[in-house]
């Protein structure tokens, strides 16, 4: 026979199998090696069994169908014809049981900070962790458990996922994640902060108005849409026309002084707040109104009175019947007067035009413009601008003809 096979140690193991290796005995001899029988018994006993049936050829060998938690002496010989070499015995005996690896949570490192997220987005965070045998995964938030309603979790025995489909504000909060494996554990946390745009300031008040300038003063808003506050916007209005232009944004401060004011005008402001969001919906606006008085001279109200220069919508320009040709944009034009500023309105055979992307609308001091973009066959008839205000309202209207183009083979025949 071979001298004894060498170098025998255990490869791997779980719950239910042990992988051995070997290798092949030193002195073989001339009539060669057939193959290998593997034997085991159980440890304090001497009942060897072997486990194979057939001659095992390669020097690696995985004895399955064990049970959980037995001790194992195992041994192996090296067999030709010349009979059963020596046996090469593992020096001690081997539990049938998984090696534990320990747990250890590999956090991506954008998760190591605060992870922020607008109300509404879809999250979906995946953290991997090593461990054996598969590892017990827990969650909670803020000690507490999850509310399955709100958060989804899905593990693996490579990672763990937190899926939450429409987050909303009362999702923020710090997620701790335990991965244990028998008595080893390792913990790691998230802080999640779902925001939104931040409510208008509390309120603004004018608490001084001199020469052209005007001071404001404000209060942050009760809501910040759950993040921090990173600046405000404020506006003016001219009390003649009603329209807003903005004097102040990303402004970081609770007052300011608004300056270069026109004098004789009459001014109301807004203010709106800002974060990481955008831009509040809604702004706070001034109840009082500040005038810009000539300078040096005292405002005495005055005893008659006063002009009233509300006027019904009247147009000025009517508009004038056109005639184009298919594929080829025109406008129509026409003025207005009118105080208040008056609403207008474009129709077509008295149906309201509205936000039809056909036509292009523009009315800027008092000038009214409907644009027909590469008109077709079908958009002749009759055209009405409508002026309305509280005071009453105005209307204006035209024919446009669209022509077929000249068909030059027609011509020809």
């Amino acid at each position: 026979p071979t001298s004894a096979p060498v170098d025998l140690f255990v490869e791997d193991k779980n719950d239910n199998s042990v992988t051995i290796i070997w290798s092949q005995p030193a002195n073989i001899g001339p009539t060669g090696l057939d193959g290998y029988v593997i034997e085991i018994c159980k440890d304090g006993t001497e009942d060897w069994k072997a486990v194979n049936e057939e001659l095992q050829k390669s020097s690696r060998y995985v004895i399955k169908n064990l049970t959980t938690d037995d001790r194992l002496k195992i041994r192996v010989v090296a067999v030709n014809e010349g009979g059963r070499s020596t046996p090469v015995t593992l020096p001690e005996a081997v539990l049938v049981k998984e090696v534990a690896d320990r747990p250890k949570v590999r956090l991506p490192r954008f998760l190591r900070q605060r992870y922020v997220a607008h109300v509404g987005e879809k999250i979906n965070l995946t953290i991997p962790f090593t461990g054996k045998p598969k590892p017990v995964v827990t969650w909670t938030k803020n000690g507490q458990p999850l509310d399955p309603k709100r958060v989804n979790i899905r593990s693996t025995e490579r990672d763990s996922i937190l899926f939450i489909r429409a987050s909303e504000r009362e999702d923020s909060g710090v997620y701790e994640m335990t991965v244990k494996v028998e008595g080893f554990e390792d913990k790691t946390s998230i802080t999640l902060q779902i925001v939104e745009l931040p409510g208008p300031p509390a309120s603004v008040k004018i608490v001084d108005t001199w020469g052209f300038n005007v001071a404001l003063e404000w209060t942050p808003p009760t809501d910040n849409g759950n993040t921090e506050i990173t600046g405000y916007t404020i506006q003016k209005a001219d009390k003649k026309t009603g329209d807003w232009f903005t004097v102040l944004e990303h402004y970081h401060r609770l007052n300011a002084t608004i300056s270069d004011l026109i004098m004789g005008n009459t001014y109301k402001f807004r203010v709106f707040s800002e974060n990481k969001c955008g831009m509040s919906e809604s702004a706070a606006v001034t109840k009082g109104e500040a005038k810009i008085l000539k300078t040096g001279i005292q405002y005495k109200p005055p005893d008659y009175k006063e002009h009233d220069f509300t006027e019904a919508p009247k147009f000025t320009t009517n508009l004038s019947d056109r005639s184009t040709t298919v594929g080829y944009s025109t406008k129509l034009l026409c003025s207005v007067r009118g105080f208040p500023k008056p609403k207008v309105e474009w129709m077509k055979n008295q149906m309201i035009i509205g936000d039809d992307p056909k036509f292009r609308q523009i009315c800027v001091q008092g000038i009214c413009s409907l644009e027909i973009r590469k008109p077709g066959n079908f958009d002749g008839g009759v055209y009405t601008c409508r002026a309305k205000n509280d005071h009453g309202e105005a209307v204006v209207s035209c024919k446009l003809e669209v022509k077929q183009p000249a068909n030059p083979d027609a011509e020809k025949k």
